[in-house]
């Protein structure tokens, strides 16, 4: 214990490098503890950027494309799902909830879809969470149009807005509905998921869009059906691009998935999203691991630091050390002395960086939550976050072991000797 106290009077004598020493481990620990912890959330939010379904059925693709073009508004379907394939398993016995996703036009980069009101009733994105309006109500005219938290932030869009949504889901596009309107009624709350970056509309009003178009071309002239004649139209839809099902039971998912991966009346392919998820992170495994990699590389350069401060000092403490030698300290005893320091630092450091981790983590989590859907909780370290910290520690150890070397080989001469 003598040696320990002796120890943090020498880094008390040194204080300011001491200190400057410390902040730098402080920072590298901070950045290492962050950076995992933000992957470990992110990597849960990925996950759960829906959660609730139990299946997404779509026209047979790849699964990663399905939960690409169906969750993520990203590329486009292969083909769509005929309507009487959707009412079938909307009424199957094991199914308690169905979800039409309908994709094809845009609105300035963002993308369009048509739903029912059951999306708003059953999505579930994170740990179970509702969608919920931050202003208005869900769509319940054939023209309504229900905004992402993005959408009417970028575009500075309000209650009220007339919008023209256009075809396909290009940027810049040349063919606009601007013959059928829609007026903004609701604007959704921050999600941190594709449902910031998505206008809602109904089913009909996608199929009112489209009601006059022929061959893929809006139709002209006389066969032109305005905004008031679809009102009086049938608008069933034909065919939808896929579908979101919620089971009675969950037991029955692999059955009903084998079931729509072996249904006669088209081919279908029915993805668990838990699955499809975790294999496209996969995809992005070394993005994160490069991540990781650089933060570790960013605690080896505190450390470092602290060996350098160890071995600078200690070429001015060489009449300090033979001092010790000369009342009685064995060499070993001066050695462990340096060990001490040096594990004093990084346990400093550990500390300080923990305590700026939680204080940031207090600081931001509200504003991380809302910007990008990242729940960071205030929960102790983890098991694997102690393994870090017990790693960092045992490397100061090891780096502490060169300048206790150093001490351990100078004589007593060498330094009670004055050079000229």
């Amino acid at each position: 214990m003598y040696l320990m106290r002796l120890a943090l009077a020498s880094l008390n004598n040194r204080r300011f490098t001491a200190l400057l020493t410390v902040f730098a481990i402080a920072l590298s620990v901070c950045l290492l503890l962050a950076v995992e912890r933000i992957r470990t959330e992110a990597r849960s939010s990925f996950a759960s950027t829906i959660s609730g379904t139990d299946l997404v059925v779509g026209a047979r693709s790849g699964s990663v494309n399905l939960l690409l073009y169906s969750v993520f508004r990203i590329g486009n379907a292969t083909n769509n799902i005929r309507w009487d394939s959707f009412e079938r398993f909307a009424h199957h016995p094991k199914v308690a909830w169905a979800v039409p996703l309908s994709l094809g036009d845009s609105h300035r980069g963002y993308r369009v879809l048509g739903t029912d009101s059951g999306y708003f009733e059953h999505y579930r994105y994170g740990r179970g969470r509702a969608l919920q309006l931050a202003q208005g109500a869900a769509f319940a005219d054939l023209f309504d149009v229900v905004l992402g938290a993005e959408v009417a932030e970028a575009l500075h869009y309000e209650l009220g807005d007339r919008i023209v949504l256009a075809h396909g889901v290009s940027q810049v596009s040349l063919t606009k509905h601007d013959d059928k309107p829609f007026r903004v009624v609701g604007i959704l709350a921050r999600t941190g998921t594709p449902v910031d970056r998505t206008l809602h509309i109904s089913l009909a009003g996608m199929e009112a869009l489209h009601v006059d178009w022929r061959n893929g071309m809006p139709a002209r002239g006389a066969d032109k059906v305005s905004a008031e004649q679809a009102r009086t139209m049938n608008l069933e839809p034909q065919a939808i691009t896929a579908m979101l099902l919620g089971l009675d039971n969950k037991v029955a998912t692999f059955a009903l998935q084998r079931e729509i991966n072996e249904y006669r009346g088209e081919p279908l392919l029915a993805i668990l999203p838990g699955v499809a998820l975790q294999e496209l992170w996969s995809l992005m495994g070394t993005a994160e691991k490069a991540l990781f990699v650089v933060s570790l590389f960013v605690v080896l350069t505190g450390l470092i630091g602290m060996l350098t401060a160890i071995l600078t000092s200690l070429n001015e403490r060489r009449r300090e050390m033979a001092i010790l030698r000369s009342v009685g300290a064995r060499p070993w005893q001066v050695a462990c002395l340096l060990i001490f320091e040096a594990l004093a630092l990084a346990l400093a450091g550990a500390a300080l960086g923990v305590a700026l981790l939680y204080l940031g983590i207090a600081a931001g989590q509200g504003y991380v939550q809302s910007a990008y859907g990242l729940y960071l909780p205030l929960d102790a370290p983890s098991a694997y976050e102690w393994t870090l910290l017990g790693g960092i520690l045992t490397a100061a150890l090891a780096m502490g072991c060169v300048p206790a070397w150093r001490a351990y080989r100078q004589s007593l001469l060498d330094g009670l000797s004055i050079r000229l």
